[in-house]
């Protein structure tokens, strides 16, 4: 019963036990801003995601998991194949220290054990579920927490902006370009940005850009192509932007069986 397609209608605040988990695999999904009264794990163990919080924007990479606590809106969205796992939890199973987003990287027991979980009926009893999450709640407690996220400006005078940006529509370009679009000053945007996101424009838009990369990465588009579609001079200029951002190379993340 763990195993659904995109139409199959799922409510997991409808549930009563402490875990379910479900596994998908999607060609093309948007979630749509929702939230859940159970906290949840996401994760995809083949493709991308991106996230999207009132305030943040993040991309989630295969061996990679996003944590949402119970109640927080959030939209998630895959635009190509995807292999997608989610666990839902009851929020009076969980320890106090889960109380905020993060992205933690997986270990390959936590790996094994969250795709375990996110395979087992939904009917299973909770006695049977709780050496496993047992288990699961020490390994993510010691999980390395990861950046694959960048907040968002809230000033209106970007909104439209962003949506395109966050839609694919744009990429963000130099600040003059902003300017230009936007109608304020540079002065202005620089103000903002540094206010709402803690980046100058600038850093900001090389973060963005990086994270665009790596998404970009996953649907097996090739190192000029993304150079090409991110205004990179070179591919080599890409990929030292690359390593200077995440502090690897784009090869980490490629699909399996690419090189």
């Amino acid at each position: 019963m763990a195993k659904i397609d995109a139409d199959t209608p799922f409510d997991p605040d409808l549930t009563e036990a402490p875990c379910i988990g479900i596994c998908l695999e999607v060609a093309k999904h948007d979630s749509g801003v929702h939230q859940h009264k159970r906290a949840q794990l996401l994760f995809a163990a083949h493709g991308c995601m991106r996230i999207s919080l009132k305030d943040s924007h993040t991309v989630l990479p295969p061996g990679y998991a996003a944590w949402i606590p119970a109640g927080v809106s959030h939209r998630a969205r895959m635009s190509n194949v995807v292999q997608y796992r989610s666990l839902y939890f009851e929020p009076v199973t969980l320890p106090s220290r889960f109380g905020s987003c993060r992205v933690i990287r997986l270990n390959p027991l936590l790996q094994a054990l969250a795709e375990r979980m996110a395979h087992w009926e939904w009917a299973m009893p909770p006695p049977q579920q709780e050496k496993i999450l047992a288990l699961f709640w020490e390994e993510l407690a010691q999980a390395q927490e990861e950046t694959f996220t960048v907040q968002l400006p809230r000033d209106h005078r970007l909104a439209g902006w962003l949506t395109q940006i966050s839609e694919g529509v744009l990429i963000p370009g130099p600040l003059n370009h902003l300017v230009k679009r936007v109608g304020a000053s540079e002065k202005t945007i620089s103000r903002i940005f540094s206010r709402d996101t803690g980046l100058p424009y600038q850093a900001w838009r090389q973060r963005w850009r990086a994270l665009k990369a790596i998404e970009l990465l996953s649907t097996g588009s090739t190192l000029s192509e993304i150079a090409c579609q991110l205004e990179f001079s070179s591919d080599s200029a890409f990929i030292a932007f690359f390593r200077q951002q995440l502090g690897t190379t784009p090869k980490r993340y490629l699909p399996s069986g690419r090189t």
